[in-house]
C-alpha cells in the first residue's frame, strides 16, 4: 500500500488537492516531485500543470530528485535534459492556464436589459402593451428595407485565436495602465478585416443599379447595442489607423453610444458592419445588411475547442467569423477569399506584434 502523506490529509478547504490529473501525475513521475509538497491553485485546492512547472522554476525539482529512484552511473538527471522542454511547455500552456471564458463569452461589463413599464388598469390581462420608440421604429424600417431590398447570402470562416489570445493576455494590462481603457479582441480583429478590405476593395461598396459604387475610405460601422436598440457608430479612415487607435475609437464610440451621446456625423459615412456578437456568447449569427452596405461580418465568441492539427488533437482557442454578403455586388468566390484573408491576417498575429 501507498504510504499516506500528511499533507495530503483531507481539507475542507481544499476538497480536490489531492485529485491529480494523469498529465499532473505525468510531469512530476519525470521529475521526481512528491505531489503533496506541490501548493495547488486550481479548483478546489486542485494542482494544475502550472502548478507543478512553478515548483519546478521555483528549485522544487532538486529537492524532489532525492526522493527519485537512484539512477545508473553517468545517466544525466531527468531535470536537466528536461529543462528546455519545460521551459517549450510553459510557454506552449500559459495561455491555456489563464482564467478562460469556458462558456465563450468575453463580456467586458454586464449586459443591460430594457426596462419595460407595465401599463397599469389592466387587471388580470395576460398581456401588456409597450410603446414602439421612434429609435426603434427606423430600425424596423431600415431592417425591411435591407432584407426586402438585399438578396442576402450568409457564409462562415473558422479562426484559430490561439496566438491572438496569448498576445492578448501578454499586453492588456500594461494597455489599460498606459491607456486607461481595455484592449478587446474586437480591436484586432478589426486590423485584420480592414487589412482584408485594402486586398479586395469591392467588399467596400454600395449598389446603385446600374452601376457598382466602390468607396476609397474605409468607415467602419461599429454595431453596438445598448437597453432598447442597436447602434452604427463609424470609425473614420480605420485603415489609417493601428491596433491601439483602433481600441481607442472602439472604446470611445461605444462609451458614446451607451451614455447616448452619439452625434449625428459619428453614425455617418459606413461602408462596412463590423459587430462582435461574440460579446453576448454567441457562436454563429445571420446578421441583416447595414443599408446600403455591401457586407456586414460578425466575430463570434472565442471558445475553446479540440482541433486536428497535423493529425493530432490539440485544444485551441477557435471562433467563427460570419458574413451576410449583398449577392447583386458580391459571390461566393471573393467572399470566400476575403474571408480567409481575414483568417490568415488574424492567424498571423504572434506575441511579438505590436500594437502601435
Amino acid at each position: 500500500g501507498r504510504p499516506a502523506a500528511p499533507a495530503a490529509a483531507f481539507d475542507a478547504s481544499a476538497p480536490m488537492r489531492s485529485r491529480y490529473s494523469p498529465a499532473v501525475q505525468t510531469l512530476a513521475a519525470e521529475h521526481g516531485i512528491e505531489l503533496t509538497a506541490v501548493p495547488g491553485t486550481g479548483l478546489g485546492g486542485r494542482i494544475t500543470r502550472k502548478d507543478v512547472l512553478t515548483y519546478l522554476d521555483n528549485g522544487g525539482a532538486a529537492a524532489g530528485a532525492t526522493a527519485a529512484p537512484a539512477r545508473a552511473a553517468g545517466q544525466q538527471a531527468p531535470e536537466a535534459l528536461q529543462q528546455p522542454a519545460v521551459q517549450a511547455i510553459q510557454e506552449e500552456v500559459q495561455e491555456a492556464l489563464e482564467p478562460v471564458r469556458h462558456s465563450g463569452l468575453h463580456l467586458s461589463e454586464t449586459p443591460r436589459i430594457p426596462t419595460i413599464e407595465v401599463e397599469g388598469g389592466r387587471g388580470s390581462s395576460s398581456e401588456y402593451l409597450i410603446d414602439v420608440t421612434p429609435i426603434r421604429n427606423t430600425i424596423a424600417t431600415r431592417m425591411r428595407q435591407s432584407v426586402s431590398e438585399i438578396p442576402h447570402a450568409w457564409t462562415m470562416i473558422e479562426v484559430d485565436v490561439t496566438n491572438l489570445v496569448i498576445l492578448r493576455n501578454k499586453l492588456k494590462d500594461e494597455f489599460k495602465r498606459k491607456e486607461g481603457i481595455n484592449l478587446t479582441y474586437l480591436a484586432f480583429l478589426m486590423k485584420a478585416v480592414v487589412s482584408a478590405i485594402k486586398d479586395y476593395p469591392i467588399m467596400n461598396s454600395v449598389w446603385a443599379v446600374d452601376k457598382i459604387i466602390v468607396k476609397r475610405e474605409i468607415n467602419i460601422s461599429l454595431a453596438v447595442g445598448t437597453e432598447d436598440s442597436v447602434m452604427t457608430p463609424v470609425i473614420k479612415k480605420a485603415d489609417q489607423k493601428n491596433v491601439a487607435g483602433l481600441a481607442r475609437e472602439i472604446d470611445e464610440l461605444a462609451m458614446k453610444t451607451r451614455e447616448g451621446k452619439l452625434r449625428l456625423e459619428d453614425m455617418q459615412g459606413g461602408t462596412f458592419t463590423v459587430n462582435n456578437t461574440g460579446s453576448f456568447g454567441s457562436i454563429l449569427s445571420y446578421p441583416i445588411i447595414n443599408y446600403p452596405q455591401a457586407a456586414i461580418l460578425t466575430f463570434e465568441s472565442i471558445v475553446k475547442k479540440p482541433v486536428v492539427i497535423n493529425d493530432m488533437i490539440a485544444v485551441r482557442s477557435m471562433a467563427n467569423i460570419c458574413l451576410s454578403l449583398d449577392h447583386r455586388i458580391l459571390d461566393g468566390v471573393i467572399c470566400g477569399r476575403f474571408l480567409q484573408r481575414i483568417k490568415d491576417n488574424v492567424e498571423g498575429y504572434t506575441p511579438d506584434t505590436k500594437l502601435y
